[in-house]
Formats: structure tokens, C-alpha cells, sequence
């Protein structure tokens, strides 16, 4: 049961997605980040504080790396969700397992620690590649192919984040550190931004969709990294995927979002490409010592969507 808590933050995460579409009307990306972050900033100190948790650490190197990537994959992914149909900004947001299995595939055997390429994985990244050809068809306006292709490399970034989270995972970072530092860096980016784009005027309305933007993300990671270590892993891990039926019925209610079948279809094979990666990787980290597994298990909470 604990791992329905997944779906709780695929749903906050959706909602979320909700609400950037709508504040990209009113304020840039940069700005958006920058409320977003530093919302989730004073939340996450607080709940340290509460616990007497300190955020100095001796890993800051690692920390600002991992937030970098996951800064830049932020900003990429609330600037596709501005340009595409919801449902497609999150399913390409989504191909970041994908990712981290070649990443870390490639990682390996150049240190020479990996034989043969493993061929449900080749099968799996060959599925997800087929699934982006039929959800960015050439039929799509210019403006949707540089918002896919956006898209795209945020889950590239996403995937590189991960690896420095479950670096920090190793090291023993507790969740909260790496998702306040990663705000913190958040906010900085978008305050660089503002002040090179400037800023836009407020009202109820914005100010609204600001804070629930904020409070959403930080119900989301906490119900997410709840789901990692309360529940199973893999079922988690799959319950993930309902964010994009969230968002496809969010994007059909509000703005009427129409996908064509071929569009479902490519959905539709990243999500099993997903699922397959997961499996895959599964059976991999199983074979290891418990030792090595336990810190991934719950670093790797603070990955999907948002990292």
C-alpha cells in the first residue's frame, strides 16, 4: 500500500505541470524557477531544521554538479511544457530511465566492468526511440518539433543528475540535503536569468500559480521518496507512469489537447520502454550486495519527474 503514494505525486507532479503551462503565460521560465525554488527552499529547511538536520556537508562539489544538471534539466522541461501538449512534455520528460541506462551502461563498459551490451536493454532504448519518432511525427508544427527536441535533452539532463544523486546516495546524503541544495541552485539560476530578461508584473493570479507550483513540487518529492522507502521498488518505480494519464486528461479538460493515434502510440511504447529499462535494471542492482543497493533505493526518490 505505501507504494500508492506514487500515485499521489504523480498527480501533484501533473498538477504541477498545470500549473507552469498556465504561469508560462504570464511570467518566463527563469521565473518560474526561481518562485518554484525558492519556495521549496524554505520548506526544506524548515523540515531540516525541524529534524536538526544540517545542510553543511562535505560533499559540495558533488552537490553543486548534480544540481547543475538538474537545474538545467528543470529549466528545458518547464520550456517544453510552455511549448507542447502536456501528456507530450511529460512523456519526453519521462525516456530519463532510458537515459540513465545508457549513461551508466556506457560508464561501465569503458571501465571494462560490463561485457556484451545486454539486449532487452537494446531492445528497450530501440522501443523508446521508435515511441519519440511517432509522438514528434513530421506532421507537428515547428514550434512542437523545437519544444520535443527540447524535451528531449531535459530527460538527457534528468538522467545525468541521477547519476550524481545516487552518488550522493552512496555517500550518504540524506534526501533532504540534495533536494535543498538543488533548490538553492534553482533559485540562483533564476534569479541570473531574471535579472538578464527581467522580471514580469504580479497579480492574485499569478501569485497563486506560483506558490501552488512550489507546494506542489515539495508534496510530490516528499509523497515520492515516501513511496521509495515504504514501498516496493519496482511497483513505484511503474505507478510513476500514471503522471502521464494525469496530464493527458488535464491537457484534454483545459486546453483540449487533441493527440492523434499515433501520437498515443509513441506514448505508449515509452512507457513499456520505460517499464523495460526499470525491470532490466532491476534484476542488475539484485545481483549486487545489499550494501551497494539500500543508499540507490532511496536517493533515486528524488529523480521523476522533477529532479
Amino acid at each position: 500500500m505505501q507504494s500508492l503514494w506514487m500515485l499521489f505525486a504523480a498527480f501533484s507532479f501533473s498538477l504541477m505541470g498545470v500549473g507552469v503551462k498556465l504561469a508560462s503565460e504570464l511570467y518566463n521560465t527563469g521565473e518560474i524557477v526561481f518562485y518554484r525554488s525558492i519556495i521549496s527552499v524554505a520548506i526544506v529547511w524548515a523540515v531540516l531544521a525541524s529534524k536538526g538536520t544540517s545542510v553543511r556537508t562535505p560533499h559540495m562539489a558533488t552537490h553543486v554538479k548534480r544540481s547543475l544538471f538538474g537545474v538545467t534539466a528543470l529549466m528545458l522541461w518547464f520550456t517544453s511544457i510552455s511549448l507542447l501538449p502536456l501528456a507530450t512534455a511529460m512523456t519526453l520528460n519521462y525516456m530519463s530511465p532510458v537515459w540513465i541506462a545508457v549513461i551508466i551502461g556506457a560508464g561501465a563498459a569503458l571501465a571494462g566492468t560490463r561485457g556484451a551490451a545486454d539486449k532487452k536493454l537494446i531492445g528497450a532504448i530501440v522501443l523508446s526511440f521508435a515511441g519519440v519518432i511517432c509522438l514528434l511525427q513530421p506532421s507537428v508544427g515547428k514550434d512542437q518539433l523545437t519544444g520535443g527536441l527540447v524535451g528531449l535533452i531535459s530527460g538527457i539532463f534528468t538522467a545525468l543528475a541521477y547519476v550524481e544523486v545516487r552518488q550522493l546516495g552512496q555517500l550518504g546524503e540524506p534526501e533532504g540535503r540534495i533536494v535543498f541544495y538543488f533548490s538553492s541552485v534553482g533559485a540562483v539560476a533564476g534569479l541570473v536569468w531574471m535579472l538578464f530578461s527581467g522580471t514580469s508584473s504580479h497579480s492574485w493570479y499569478g501569485v497563486a500559480l506560483l506558490l501552488a507550483i512550489g507546494i506542489l513540487a515539495t508534496l510530490g518529492q516528499t509523497s515520492m521518496t515516501r513511496a521509495y522507502k515504504r514501498g516496493n521498488t519496482l511497483l513505484t518505480a511503474n505507478l510513476q507512469y500514471a503522471g502521464i494519464v494525469f496530464s493527458s486528461l488535464w491537457g484534454m479538460m483545459i486546453w483540449n489537447d487533441a493527440l492523434n493515434w499515433l501520437s498515443w502510440v509513441g506514448m505508449g511504447l515509452i512507457v513499456a520502454s520505460g517499464i523495460a529499462t526499470t525491470l532490466t535494471r532491476a534484476r542488475e542492482t539484485t545481483g549486487r550486495q545489499p550494501t551497494a543497493a539500500t543508499p540507490v533505493k532511496s536517493a533515486e526518490a528524488e529523480v521523476h519527474p522533477e529532479v
